[in-house]
């Protein structure tokens, strides 16, 4: 039998920097679902092809809009594994796909209609077949840059994708922000679109990146708005439920399934901003966070000893000694793992599957005890505004630096900790993402009552850094960002974190360090072209960089 042969690189722990090419990527995916991906992406692109023209005659269909949302959502790193979820979702696609092509007949005539747009698969083998091809893989375009450009789009629009569907299971509203996920993947489907086209369609991305994380803000402020909060880092002697991922729907219909059960709830990496906001600070059985980030999950799950529910990406392939504790929700999913359906129209989630098993699981073993600070969101952060300028005109503090993003395995992340350890005491971080694991349980202390970590808290709320930036820049009578006395030092791994970067492109911000390693998807002339504009810079070592960041550079 013929073997997949992947291409992926869209995060920055892929192979050598340039590009997992085996039967399996560093993530874990296999060469199999990962040409799935690519072949459910572009049948993505068939349904927006028919999306943008049908939106000329009134057509707008919210659960096709939906349905391309989660998708894009699904292939982003370490959400996703399951091929079957892949052949299932390709049928679905070109169901909808002919439901939106089906409006536009005898309204308007199509010309050269790509495959994209009226492939129609047999049955499974056909699927295969497909995939097996290479079709839509990156290595189906020849011209580098090109290639590059669409990937830093498409790679974008996949944070977008996360960003949305997290707000959308709030507000059931975003209309215009579906809209353009289609529009961009329709304008990344054409051969003839130009270089730059795609630079302007980049930068484009950038500014519905900055749309779709305040759209996400506002939904997430129906849990109220963070509040500096002391986090608990120890555990009581009840079975627990772990809770990772960024979905807050989730947690909370977890917290009101569990009340009263004797079960505990913890959170886990990207959900421990959560304490943050008041309303979980009503649960009682929401006891605290465990553990640290994302890919040290395996032996914190089996130290934790309950079982385990994934939200969001950032699922780590299980040993076959956890695999029975792992449950997924929404947009993740791995063979043979416990999978919660979706909830139904106006209803919640059944986690009682979850929950009973809990109840027949050990207390967790207690990893560290004692507290952590967070909830430094930007309306947080912002009433604290006079104390803060009152301490940089007194020259108390000397520099802001924003070290958020993404943690990760690399070996080379430890440049992060040890930039937190080298800044000079008169400096504050500025951090949302699970970068902040790399630093955010050291003892580096305060200036004049404020932390020199500010925690503004997941990925998805790095809106807050933005906003209290622009707001800073306005209480110093600036009337430019980089001008602030602000240094960016950012940790990418995921596809959000690229959507984060194309935002503050957007916004204007240039100096940005990004590591530990640029994009791979990156070529040459594009990496080139960042330098140039936006003066992005690759990481050095944390000597040169924090003397360079603290003279301005």
């Amino acid at each position: 039998m013929s073997e997949f042969k992947m291409f992926c690189h869209q995060c920055q722990e892929t192979a050598m920097n340039k590009g997992c090419s085996m039967k399996q990527g560093v993530c874990g995916k296999t060469a199999e679902v990962a040409s799935l991906q690519d072949l459910f992406i572009w049948t993505l692109k068939g349904i927006s092809f028919w999306a943008v023209r049908a939106k000329k005659h009134g057509w707008y269909d919210e659960k096709t809009a939906f349905f391309v949302d989660k998708g894009l959502f699904k292939t982003i790193t370490n959400a996703d594994f399951n091929k079957q979820d892949f052949i299932n979702d390709i049928f679905e696609a070109v169901k909808l796909r002919e439901g939106v092509r089906s409006f536009i007949n005898g309204k308007e005539t199509i010309q050269n209609i790509p495959e994209y747009a009226e492939w129609m698969p047999g049955d499974e083998n056909d699927i295969h077949d497909k995939a097996l091809a290479g079709t839509g893989g990156w290595l189906e375009i020849e011209n580098e840059d090109v290639r590059s450009l669409k990937a830093l789009v498409l790679y974008g629009l996949k944070g977008v994708s996360a960003y949305l569907e997290h707000g959308y299971q709030i507000k059931k509203q975003g209309k215009e922000i579906f809209e353009y996920l289609m529009y961009g993947l329709s304008e990344i489907a054409r051969e003839d679109i130009t270089a730059d086209e795609l630079v302007a369609l980049t930068m484009k991305t950038g500014e519905w990146g900055v749309t779709v994380m305040k759209y996400l803000d506002e939904a997430n402020a129906k849990y109220g708005e963070q509040e500096i909060t002391e986090v608990n880092l120890g555990v009581r002697n009840n079975p627990g439920i772990l809770i990772s991922g960024h979905d807050l729907v989730d947690l909370e219909e977890l917290l009101e399934q569990t009340k009263g059960t004797g079960v505990d709830v913890y959170t886990h990496s990207e959900m421990l901003p959560a304490h943050y906001r008041p309303f979980f600070k009503k649960y009682d059985n929401l006891v605290g966070n465990y553990g640290n980030a994302w890919y040290l999950q395996k032996e914190e799950l089996k130290k934790f000893n309950g079982p385990a529910l994934f939200t969001s990406n950032c699922l780590v392939p299980p040993d076959m000694e956890t695999k029975d504790k792992i449950f997924t929700s929404g947009a993740v999913g791995f063979e043979g793992l416990n999978h919660i359906p979706d909830r139904p129209e106006g209803g919640h989630k059944d986690f009682s599957k979850i929950i009973e098993l809990a109840k027949t699981c050990e207390p967790p073993v207690e990893l560290e005890k004692g507290t952590i600070v967070g909830g430094f969101g930007h309306k947080q952060t912002l009433a604290l505004a006079d104390k803060v300028i009152d301490a940089v005109k007194a020259g108390a503090i000397k520099r802001f630096v924003v070290m958020a993003g993404c943690d990760g395995r690399h070996p080379t992340r430890k440049y992060f900790t040890e930039v937190a350890e080298k800044l000079p005491k008169d400096t504050v971080i500025l951090t949302a993402g699970c970068a902040k694991y790399k630093y955010n349980k050291l003892p580096l202390g305060d200036i004049g009552g404020i932390p020199r970590v500010l925690d503004a808290g997941q990925c998805n709320d790095s809106y807050s850094l933005a906003v209290i930036a622009i707001k800073l820049a306005e209480a110093f009578g600036l009337d430019d960002i980089n001008k602030l006395p602000l240094s960016f030092d950012i940790a990418w791994y995921e596809q959000k974190a690229v959507l984060v970067l194309l935002a503050l492109l957007h916004l204007g911000v240039k100096g940005i360090r990004l590591g530990p390693t640029l994009p791979g998807f990156l070529s040459p002339g594009i990496a080139k072209v960042l330098v140039e504009n936006f003066d992005i810079k690759g990481i050095t070592d944390a000597d040169s960089d924090v003397a360079a960041m603290m003279e301005g550079r």
